[in-house]
C-alpha cells in the first residue's frame, strides 16, 4: 500500500503533464490520476495488483471544512499542506457551462472520441468502460444547482462506485510524456537552426528596412456586404475594407476565419492591411462560424463543423471573389478599384486550410482512409476535425483558385487532409505560422514537418515560440466562449502586432513586388525577447533530414525534459 501511495504522490506533483491534460480536454484525467481520492458514492483506485477506495462523504467533509478524515487520513500523509489545499480548489472549481451545451456537445463525434478516451481510465466499479456513465455525470452534474464540479459529477455518477485505472491513465501520461519531449526537442532545434542562419546573414542596415508593423497612410472605409450562393441557399456576410487615396486597382486580400471565430475577429489585420492600400475582403463561413457553437450549444445543430465544410469554405471565398469581379456592374464606385487576379488569402486554424487549399493544395482522401483509422489512439486532436472530411463523396474537388498568388496559413491542419503528396503541389509563395505552445493543432506535426514537404522555394516557416494556437486572434463581439487567458499563449498583443507586420511585407512583397519589405522577412529582423515571453523566428528552408535529426538528437528544450511516470510492479 505505501508503495502505491508513493507513486500515486510523485503523479501528484507532475503539474506539467497536468496542464498538457487539460489543454487536450482531458482535465478529468489529470484531476482523477494526479490527485489522491475521488468516489462516487465510493471511489476504487487500482494501480497494478494495488487497490484503495475512499468514500464519497470524506471529499465532501473535506472540501466544506478542509478535515481529512481517519477514512483516507493514511493515503493523504503523502501530500502537503499546499497540495492537498489544491485538490479541495480543484473539487469545487465550478463551469459555467450549460447542461444543454455540454450535452449537445458530448453527442458530436468529437465528443464522442473523448468519452471514450475517458472511459479507458474512468470505470465502473466492475471494470466496464465509463463512456456512458460519465457522460450522464457531466450533464447531470451541469444541470445540478451546484454545477459542474468535480465534485458533483462525482456525486451523480450513476453506478455505486467509479474506478479509476491508475495503470492505463499513466499509459497515457507516459505516451504524452514521450511526445511533450519529442516536440520540445524539434521546436527547440528549429529556434538553434534560425538563429544559427540568421548570425550568418549579413547585417540589415535599418535605415533600409520597412517597418510594417505600423499602420499605412491610407485611410478606409468598412463595407459590409452579402454573398448569395447558388450551393443550397448557401449565404453568408462578409466585409469590405476599402482604402482610399492609394494606387489602384489594388490587389485584394481575403481572411478567413477559424472553426468558432467569426469575421471580427481579424478586423484588426484587415484594418491593418488596408491602412497600406490593400482591399481587404473578411467573410464569414456560416458552416463553421461563431454562430454555430452557439446553435451547438441551443441543441440546434449537433456538429462542431459538418464535414461539407472543408469543400464550402475555400468555395465561399471562390464565390466572394466572383461576387466582387461582378460589383462593379452593379455599383460604379467600384469600377477600377480591385484586381481580382492579385488575390493574397490568410487564414487561421480550419481558415489556415482553406487558404492553402485555395493556394494549389487538395483534399487527400487516401492519406484519410489511412490516418483516421487509427484517429482513437493519436494525441493530435487536430485529427478529430480533420477526420470529419471521410464523411465526404469522395472525388476531387478542384478547390484551388488561380486568382491567389500568395497566402498565409496560420496554425493550420494540414497533416491528414492533405498530407505531403497534396501539400507538395502548392506552387505559390506560401508562409505557416506555428506556435510553440499549441495543443489545438501541433506545430511539429501540423506546421513544421508539413513544412518540409512544401517544395516551392519561395516558403517561411514562422513559429511563434511560446505563442499558442489563440495567440492571434482578437476576442470577437459576438463570441459565446470567451478563451481563458493562459490558453492565450505569451503576449498576444505582441502576437498580433508581429501579424500585422509579417502579413503587410509578405503581400507586398508578393503581389506588388515590392522588395522594399523583403528585408522584413529576413531572420535577422527579429530578436528574442525574453524565456518566457514571445518570440519569432523564421526559417526558409527546412528538410525531412534536417527535421529528422532535429527529432532524434537531444537539444535543449524549451521545457525541461520530462521523465517516465512510474508503473505498478508485476505481481
Amino acid at each position: 500500500m505505501n508503495r502505491l501511495l508513493r507513486d500515486l504522490s510523485k503523479v501528484a506533483k507532475r503539474a506539467k503533464l497536468s496542464i498538457a491534460l487539460s489543454y487536450l480536454g482531458l482535465s478529468s484525467i489529470a484531476v482523477l490520476v494526479t490527485l489522491p481520492a475521488l468516489g462516487a458514492q465510493r471511489v476504487f483506485v487500482t494501480f497494478g495488483p494495488l487497490e484503495i477506495s475512499v468514500p464519497i462523504s470524506s471529499l465532501e467533509l473535506f472540501v466544506k471544512t478542509g478535515v481529512v478524515d481517519d477514512r483516507w487520513d493514511g493515503f493523504t500523509q503523502y501530500a502537503n499542506r499546499e497540495q492537498l489545499e489544491q485538490l479541495r480548489q480543484a473539487l469545487q472549481a465550478k463551469a459555467d457551462i450549460s447542461p444543454v451545451a455540454i450535452s449537445q456537445f458530448l453527442y458530436t463525434p468529437q465528443g464522442i472520441v473523448l468519452l471514450e478516451r475517458l472511459g479507458r481510465v474512468i470505470q465502473t466499479k466492475a471494470r466496464q468502460p465509463g463512456f456512458y456513465a460519465i457522460r450522464s455525470a457531466l450533464i447531470l452534474a451541469a444541470a445540478d444547482p451546484e454545477g459542474l464540479t468535480p465534485l458533483n459529477v462525482l456525486r451523480k455518477f450513476p453506478t455505486y462506485g467509479i474506478r479509476i485505472d491508475v495503470g492505463r491513465g499513466l499509459e497515457i501520461a507516459n505516451q504524452l510524456t514521450e511526445l511533450v519531449n519529442k516536440s520540445n526537442r524539434a521546436i527547440a532545434g528549429v529556434i538553434q537552426l534560425a538563429n544559427d542562419r540568421a548570425r550568418s546573414t549579413p547585417p540589415i542596415n535599418p535605415s533600409q528596412l520597412q517597418d510594417p508593423e505600423r499602420p499605412g497612410s491610407f485611410n478606409w472605409e468598412k463595407i459590409s456586404l452579402t454573398v448569395s450562393s447558388n450551393r443550397a441557399g448557401r449565404t453568408f456576410p462578409f466585409d469590405l475594407y476599402l482604402p482610399s487615396g492609394g494606387p489602384t486597382p489594388a490587389p485584394v486580400i481575403v481572411i478567413s476565419h477559424g472553426v468558432g471565430s467569426d469575421r471580427f475577429s481579424f478586423a484588426y489585420l484587415a484594418q491593418h492591411l488596408a491602412s497600406y492600400g490593400f482591399v481587404v475582403a473578411v467573410p464569414e463561413h456560416p458552416g463553421s462560424n461563431a454562430q454555430q457553437l452557439q446553435n451547438l450549444a441551443a441543441g440546434l445543430t449537433s456538429e462542431v463543423a459538418q464535414a461539407t465544410e472543408f469543400v464550402d469554405r475555400p468555395i465561399d471565398v471562390k464565390d466572394l471573389l466572383d461576387f466582387l469581379s461582378d460589383l462593379p456592374k452593379s455599383e460604379s464606385k467600384y469600377q477600377g478599384l480591385m484586381d481580382l487576379q492579385q488575390v493574397g488569402v490568410i487564414g487561421q486554424s480550419f481558415g489556415g486550410y482553406t487558404a492553402l487549399t485555395l493556394a494549389g493544395g487538395a483534399i487527400n482522401f487516401e492519406r484519410l482512409n489511412k490516418d483516421c483509422r487509427q484517429e482513437f489512439n493519436t494525441w493530435n486532436i487536430s485529427l478529430l476535425l480533420q477526420c470529419r472530411a471521410q464523411g465526404l463523396l469522395q472525388k476531387d474537388y478542384n478547390l484551388s483558385d488561380s486568382r491567389v498568388k500568395a497566402a498565409i496559413a496560420i496554425n493550420p491542419i494540414t497533416s491528414t487532409i492533405m498530407g505531403e503528396a497534396n501539400l507538395s503541389k502548392i506552387q505559390i509563395p506560401v508562409m505557416i505560422l506555428a506556435s510553440s505552445a499549441d495543443t489545438v493543432t501541433p506545430a511539429v506535426l501540423e506546421q513544421i514537418q508539413p513544412f518540409t514537404w512544401l517544395t516551392n522555394p519561395e516558403k517561411y516557416l514562422v513559429l511563434f515560440n511560446n505563442g499558442s494556437h489563440f495567440s492571434t486572434i482578437e476576442e470577437s463581439p459576438q463570441s459565446l466562449f470567451r478563451v481563458p487567458t493562459v490558453a492565450l499563449g505569451a503576449e498576444p498583443a505582441l502576437a498580433r502586432r508581429y501579424l500585422r507586420g509579417l502579413s503587410v511585407a509578405f503581400m507586398e512583397n508578393y503581389l506588388l513586388k515590392n522588395l522594399s519589405f523583403r528585408s522584413y522577412l529576413q531572420p535577422s529582423s527579429f530578436k528574442p525577447v525574453s524565456k518566457d515571453g514571445l518570440s519569432l523566428i523564421i526559417l526558409r528552408s527546412l528538410t525531412t533530414q534536417e527535421l529528422e535529426k532535429l527529432l532524434t538528437t537531444t537539444s535543449p528544450s524549451i521545457l525541461p525534459a520530462s521523465p517516465p511516470i512510474p508503473q505498478p510492479a508485476k505481481p
